[in-house]
C-alpha cells in the first residue's frame, strides 16, 4: 500500500512508521512458505489458526507446518491473510497482544473476533487488516 510521492508530505512521522511496518508485514507474508505460516499458530493456537483457515481438524495445521501437507486454496489464502496481520502487529507490540487481539471482541469490526470475520466473511481477510491497521495507529 506504497503511497504516492505527493501524498507523502503529508503523512505525520507515525504515518511513516506504520506505512513501513505494513510493507515489511506484507514482504514477509508473501515470502513466507505455508509451513512457516502455520507456525502462526504460536501466536494464536493451534485450534484459532485452524478456525480461521475453515479447516475442521486442528491436526491439519501441524500438518502444514510440519510440512507434510499443503493446505487447500481457500485455506491458505485465510492463513496468509491472519499471517500477515500477525505479522503486522507483532511489529507493534508484544506476540501476546497479537494472540488476544485475533480473539478478542474489536470495535472496528462490530465487536466480532478478528478471528471469526476472517473465518466466516468473504472479504474476511480485509476487514481484518482494516481493523489491525486502526489498532496499530490508534491503540
Amino acid at each position: 500500500m506504497a503511497l504516492p510521492a505527493t501524498e507523502l508530505h503529508t503523512m505525520t512521522e507515525a504515518d511513516l512508521k506504520a506505512e513501513e511496518m505494513l510493507c515489511a508485514a506484507h514482504q514477509q507474508s508473501i515470502q513466507a512458505k505455508p509451513a512457516e505460516m502455520a507456525a502462526f499458530s504460536r501466536s494464536c493456537s493451534v485450534k484459532c489458526t485452524a478456525y480461521i483457515s475453515g479447516v475442521a481438524d486442528p491436526k491439519a495445521v501441524g500438518k502444514w507446518a510440519h510440512g507434510e501437507r499443503m493446505p487447500r486454496s481457500e485455506s491458505l489464502c485465510k492463513l496468509r491473510g491472519a499471517y500477515h496481520i500477525a505479522v503486522l502487529i507483532s511489529m507493534s507490540d508484544k506476540l501476546e497482544t497479537a494472540k488476544a487481539w485475533f480473539i478478542g471482541m474489536n470495535p472496528v469490526l462490530d465487536y466480532r473476533s478478528p478471528a471469526w470475520v476472517i473465518a466466516t466473511k468473504p472479504d474476511g481477510s480485509k476487514q481484518a487488516m482494516d481493523a489491525a491497521l486502526a489498532f496499530i495507529s490508534y491503540g
